[in-house]
């Protein structure tokens, strides 16, 4: 218990009830606001600009216990927003630059400009001696937050987690990490989870970007899939080790390690590990890895890194060895940001505009503002220029992929005719080129306005992204995508509902949102817009900015009910793995978790591991129950492997169908071609093998409720098959609208209703929407774990190494074409190799190994030379003259 009778601790338990520190605060609040819209800079109110400085000073310095954090905040917030009202007042300058130095929060100081280096000569050496201590080891020029520096000394843990806001910077600290590893001269194999598809190459370049030719010097290669080229790269002598930097979703992860067995990971990093305590039907995928790793190679260091988790130490859960005591020891918690948001409530019902008082939680009236309609549009560009008229960037939030292609194209109706911003212009039409001419996502970029959606080309989405970075896109309208730990600079964020999906967003995916604004290096604040449509809406906001954060639980604990881990038990102790639905009613996602944990459990039960998903059943377990399991399963030809997406039934039905009923992916003949008719069949015959009607309801095995058939498995056959044979995106999308024009009837699925297709403008970007959508989550996640299985399956059984016409590498690569796979296998995209093939001047050799010629990082294709500038740190021997 800390000590009351210390004057620090008592003192600065009362300075946050003291009144004239709150009215001050708060009038800061009001004039910055003011200053913000624009308004009659005569309604400022009269404040005490020494004082204000002064509890700045104060708060700086808190020792509190529990307080410090959120008042060193607070003392922030203050020097923030008067930077911002007095840009040239010395005052500000000074002692803003005193306040960040306290909190150590160089960065800030720099942004901020400040000359402070200290009082006196004591205070100088002082804080001297502290910036040095706190000095990145890789880049000494800069210096961590004193938050940073603790969680970077604790990262040679065994294991660790800990939480922090959103704008800390967690990745970069991890990235830091393996970089002073690497200079060091470690040899060791990292692993950076990551929670989407998107996330990996936005880190991969971040990584390459650290590292640079230290790649090649010191011996190591980036990997983002199981088939890349850089896993094959031998060493040139038996002293050389290679070493790898994994970058992956937990799915890719879990499929590397069953494959390649003797791969040893020294270091896996979970970024966002949140997602252990998510709804999200992959969330079962960080159980298998981690328990995978910790288990069977208990050397391999562990971090978990969580943003806004008042309790991170609950992630470590997911390790079997570590007890209670251990936990609590290895972990850290800090509220304290960077960067400080600034919140306001828009009223569209009542047109007024609020600035939110996160210490006192109220909200402070502004002004009223006229908006004819209470349209979004014109609350949007009434921000498009700050008070002196210099353009700024805005993310503006959706809850799903209509509503934000909708609000996209009305902002842009209403903007300025398009600009003759050239790299605008040159992605406009790349946009035509690859995707289709009629996507609005073309004609939008002309103007400055993007969206940004889980299933855009990664090669689009980049670009997207580096132009939003640039400044040349200054609105990005968004789905949940931004929640994944995408990194944007923005100076506004616009939150247009409370919803991510159908579901209401959650306090922790709340806090995480709107701690996308405003990134430290870029600037110090951003400024966070509420947009209510309803009071219902009004009243949602205020909650979510009262609501302390909740203690978080995992996924296995909380996703799954009670009864329902009693339906996975009693289903096993039946001795069969196929669940039904429970209840009835269950989502697809629902039921996809609840069947991924009982393959765990079943797995961990056989293998006697001491996993967190064993423990939670069989505390509802009646004695003996595990031992008749076992006995169940143990004795039957087909055994649980460690992959969580097939179940023993599975594999049983997969062997019969290939030792003995000759099951085989479809032929591919010289030119690449296959049979319509035998891809349809094959299809079928797994629907029945794996039993997609009851594991896979929602989409490859979905029925419809009158036909009572399999429609969207033909439909899916159409794009699978353009995909494999490699067909740019244009031209699957050509075919596709075909499809629509030949079968129109109830082709569109649209808010839940079936509709006949029209090939409208409007029905065609659906269209587009859905392939690119079927693309992401059908082909290359579904279907292609599916197909992964067999593959594996056929190489055991026949005996054989590889499998001739393998459906899985053509799916994994979007290509039947030897060489276009390799072309991917060495880094670049499936776009790119594309494009290369058809340039064949750029490929100096294709045997005994592929060479590329050093000139093609001039040639005409930006996505091209986008990849060669990081394919050319992670394989440099891969291009020649």
């Amino acid at each position: 218990m800390p000590d009351e009778r210390n004057f620090g601790y008592g003192y600065f338990s009362d300075l946050n009830n003291n009144q004239y520190l709150r009215t001050i605060y708060q009038d800061i609040l009001f004039n910055y606001a003011i200053h913000l819209f624009g308004l009659d800079r005569g309604r400022m109110r009269v404040f005490s600009l020494a004082d204000a400085l002064s509890f700045a000073d104060l708060l700086s310095k808190s020792n509190h216990p529990e307080l410090s954090d959120s008042q060193k905040g607070w003392a922030q917030e203050i020097i923030t927003m008067l930077a911002e009202l007095y840009p040239n007042d010395s005052r500000v300058s000074y002692v803003g630059g005193s306040v960040l130095t306290t909190i150590n929060n160089y960065r800030g100081k720099k942004i901020l400009n400040s000359s402070f280096n200290g009082v006196d000569i004591r205070e100088k050496i002082f804080s001297s001696y502290k910036r040095e201590k706190l000095s990145i080891p890789t880049d000494p020029s800069n210096a961590f937050m004193s938050a940073q520096k603790k969680i970077y000394d604790h990262l040679t843990d065994g294991y660790y987690s800990f939480s922090a806001p959103t704008s800390t910077g967690k990745s970069f600290i991890m990235r830091i990490f393996m970089k002073q590893q690497i200079l060091a001269g470690a040899k060791q194999n990292f692993a950076l989870i990551v929670p989407t598809k998107a996330l990996i190459n936005e880190v991969r370049a971040k990584v390459t970007d650290d590292l640079g030719d230290n790649l090649k010097a010191f011996g190591y290669h980036i990997v983002t899939a199981a088939g890349d080229a850089a896993l094959q790269v031998k060493p040139k002598s038996s002293e050389e080790r290679r070493n790898y930097i994994l970058i992956m979703t937990p799915e890719r992860l879990l499929y590397l390690l069953i494959n390649e067995k003797e791969l040893h990971i020294d270091y896996l990093f979970i970024d966002e590990a949140h997602k252990v305590s998510s709804d999200d039907n992959r969330s079962p995928f960080y159980y298998q890895v981690t328990q995978m790793l910790s288990e069977d190679s208990p050397d391999t260091h562990i971090v978990f890194a969580s943003p806004n988790v008042p309790n991170p130490e609950i992630y470590l859960n997911l390790i079997g060895q570590l007890d209670e005591e251990s936990r609590k020891k290895q972990k850290m918690q800090t509220s304290l940001s960077p960067v400080t948001q600034i919140k306001f409530l828009v009223d569209l019902v009542g047109n007024e505009v609020s600035v939110y008082d996160e210490h006192a939680e109220e909200l402070i009236p502004v002004t009223f503002v006229p908006l004819p309609d209470a349209e979004l549009t014109d609350v949007l560009l009434r921000f498009e220029r700050d008070s002196e008229g210099n353009k700024t960037q805005s993310i503006i939030y959706f809850p799903s992929t209509r509503k934000t292609v909708t609000a996209a194209r009305d902002f842009a109706a209403n903007r300025i005719d398009q600009t003759d911003n050239k790299k605008l212009m040159e992605l406009s039409k790349d946009i035509s080129n690859e995707v289709h001419g009629d996507y609005y996502l073309a004609e939008l970029v002309k103007k400055g306005v993007a969206y940004h959606i889980g299933y855009l080309p990664s090669s689009i989405r980049q670009r997207i992204e580096k132009l939003f970075k640039d400044g040349d896109i200054t609105a990005l309208f968004c789905t949940s995508t931004l929640l994944e730990g995408v990194n944007l600079p923005a100076d506004n964020l616009f939150v247009t509902d409370f919803k991510n999906g159908l579901k209401h967003m959650k306090a922790v995916d709340f806090r995480n949102l709107i701690g996308r604004v405003g990134r430290l290096d870029y600037s110090l604040y951003g400024n966070v817009f509420l947009v209510a449509s309803n009071e219902k809406a009004n009243e949602k906001y205020i909650s979510l900015l009262k609501e302390k954060l909740p203690a978080q639980t995992l996924s296995v604990e909380k996703q799954l009910t009670k009864a329902q881990k009693k339906h996975v038990i009693a289903t096993l102790l039946s001795g069969t793995v196929e669940l039904e639905k429970h209840p009835a009613n269950q989502s697809a996602d629902s039921y996809d978790m609840m069947r991924k944990f009982a393959i765990i459990l079943l797995n961990d039960i056989l293998k006697d591991r001491n996993s967190r998903v064993r423990r939670e059943f069989t505390a509802l377990m009646q004695p003996g129950d595990e031992d008749k399991i076992r006995e169940l399963f143990s004795n039957q030809e087909f055994q649980q492997d460690d992959d969580i997406t097939v179940s023993v039934d599975q594999s049983e039905s997969l062997y019969q169908a290939i030792a003995y009923n000759g099951l085989e992916f479809p032929k591919i003949d010289a030119d690449g071609k296959y049979d319509k008719d035998e891809l349809i069949d094959f299809l079928e015959r797994l629907c029945k093998i794996f039993k997609w009607e009851v594991y896979e309801f929602d989409t490859i095995g979905h029925v419809g409720k009158t036909s009572h058939k399999q429609g969207k498995l033909s439909w899916y056959a159409v794009i699978l098959g353009q995909w494999v044979q490699g067909y740019g995106l244009s031209q699957i999308m050509n075919q596709a609208l075909q499809h629509k024009r030949n079968y129109p009837k109830n082709a569109l699925y649209i808010d839940r209703n079936y509709i006949d297709y029209n090939d409208s403008r409007e029905h065609r970007n659906y269209v587009i929407s859905d392939v690119l959508s079927v693309i992401e989550d059908v082909i290359l996640f579904r279907l292609s774990n599916y197909f992964l299985k067999v593959s594996r399956a056929y190489k055991e059984i026949k005996g054989v190494d590889k499998v001739e016409n393998d459906w899985y590498e053509f799916v994994e690569y979007g290509s039947t074409n030897r060489a276009a796979i390799n072309i991917e296998k060495h880094g670049f995209t499936r776009e790119s190799a594309i494009y290369i093939l058809k340039h064949p001047q750029y490929i100096a050799a294709t045997e005994p190994e592929l060479k590329i010629r050093k000139n093609i990082e001039t040639c005409g294709n930006r996505g091209v030379r986008d990849d060669v500038e990081l394919v050319k740190y992670n394989l440099p021997d891969l291009f020649v003259e």
